[in-house]
């Protein structure tokens, strides 16, 4: 039961590690040059946007990479 949940887990943080590093910008535009409409009160800036997503970017990854081992190890 644990094992599946930790699988499930793990696809769907597979997934949205994948739309985040998509949603990087080679210019630095990124999330910022996205933020249209009710989008644009979440950012002030497109640092913010930037920083923030850099910021799930790597929650992500951390996430991802312990549930790895943790599955392998099972």
């Amino acid at each position: 039961m644990l094992h599946s949940f930790a699988l499930v887990i793990w696809l769907v943080t597979g997934v949205l590690l994948i739309i985040t590093v998509l949603l990087h910008s080679p210019k630095g535009d990124g999330m910022g040059g996205m933020a249209v409409g009710a989008a644009a009160g979440m950012f002030s800036s497109t640092r913010s946007a930037e920083s923030t997503l850099n910021r799930a970017t790597w929650t992500l990854v951390t996430v991802f990479l312990l549930l790895a081992v943790l599955l392998s190890a099972a």
